[in-house]
């Protein structure tokens, strides 16, 4: 079996900043990329995306985000190309094809188990494998009744399918406004939440968002372990959505109360025949080859972790965790301070082993 200082589970921006961080305190780790391409999720976003940071504000340790403006914002296939580049230039081994299905405990360390049969043996493990296999599907009043199409944000591309639809978009988030505002060029679009949509200003006194963000520190505080239930997150709107929210273009409207066939049910008592509807309802941590590891994960699969250190196993760290530490942890910006504090931690626990 082969023997490995260290294993990092998944090659996008969170393993990819970890493996840096580590070589930095002179560890050489493996890092697992179940997919072709050390692109982690960003292929598999929808073709309109567009990073709410500027570039300037959207780089992984070591390489500044490309291109000729750092004041622009970036499309998901650049960001693609940008890790994609990260990962050639990054000195260390990356494997691609590599699916982890298993981490076990043993007496020196941990036994990584993959798809193909091959193992490793390494003294710790870092899982950083994001949330985007997991998609959170709420439990919603009638939705299981919904006998017509109920995609995930995940699985949604283009406005090109639901051309001409009636169309429910769940959520309230950057992801669902846009989304919802996509699809209401195309198709008759309702924006469904528990909770008002909440925006916020990109620019602010000629300044973009975070800009504000870093200078005031609030980027970066520590606050993740008070953050106990999920936040809701403000939209970061250049004005196009607070327009069409107010052209009803999507319109938005209180959750809907309950579902018959295709017709949805509204808190004001109206039914109406919907043809598809759209979750856009967040991601949770994916981690399903950490169950064999007793007392790794709660029972929701959640990591039961403390800035990034994992509560029931040394030698077993998390990085990409949302609100790990702070408000950028699950970010471009802020996941390489949370893998250089990872990686300073791991490094002590190596060298007291």
């Amino acid at each position: 079996m082969e023997h490995v200082d260290v294993v990092v589970i998944g090659g996008g921006q969170s393993g990819l900043a970890t493996g840096h961080a580590l070589l930095r305190q002179g560890i050489r780790p493996v890092v697992l990329e179940a997919s072709e391409q050390t692109a982690g999720s960003w292929p598999h976003y929808y073709d309109s995306l567009t990073l709410f940071s500027p570039a300037r504000y959207s780089s992984l340790p070591g390489v500044p985000f490309p291109g000729a403006d750092p004041d622009g914002y970036p499309h998901r296939d650049d960001v693609v190309a940008y890790l994609t580049a990260y990962a050639a230039r990054l000195d260390a081994d990356v494997r691609t094809g590599c699916r982890v299905t298993g981490v076990r405990r043993t007496d020196s360390g941990f036994d990584v188990e993959l798809e193909d049969g091959g193992r490793l043996a390494t003294w710790a493990v870092v899982a950083a494998s994001g949330t985007f296999g997991r998609p959170y599907r709420p439990t919603l009043p009638g939705l299981d009744d919904f006998i017509g199409p109920v995609v995930h944000a995940a699985d949604y591309r283009s406005p090109a399918p639901f051309a001409g639809q009636r169309v429910v978009v769940v959520g309230a988030g950057n992801s669902a406004v846009q989304i919802a505002a996509e699809l209401a060029q195309v198709a008759r679009v309702t924006l469904a939440s528990r909770g008002p949509v909440k925006l916020a200003r990109q620019c602010i006194l000629g300044r973009d968002l975070h800009f504000w963000l870093a200078r005031t520190g609030l980027d970066t505080a520590p606050l993740g372990p008070f953050v106990r239930t999920p936040l809701t997150q403000l939209v970061i709107d250049d004005g196009r959505y607070r327009a069409a929210l107010a052209q009803g273009a999507p319109d938005r409207r209180e959750l809907f109360t309950g579902i018959d066939g295709t017709k949805v049910a509204w808190p004001d008592g109206k039914r109406e025949e919907v043809d598809s509807i759209l979750l856009a309802t967040g991601y949770r941590p994916d981690l399903p080859y950490l169950a064999g590891l007793d007392g790794a994960l709660d029972r929701a699969g959640h990591p039961r972790q403390c800035d990034g250190i994992s509560l029931a196993h040394p030698g077993l760290a998390f990085v990409g965790l949302e609100w790990q530490r702070s408000l950028s942890s699950n970010s471009l910006r802020g996941v390489g301070r949370d893998a250089a504090r990872v990686a300073r931690r791991l490094a002590a626990h190596l060298a007291h082993g």
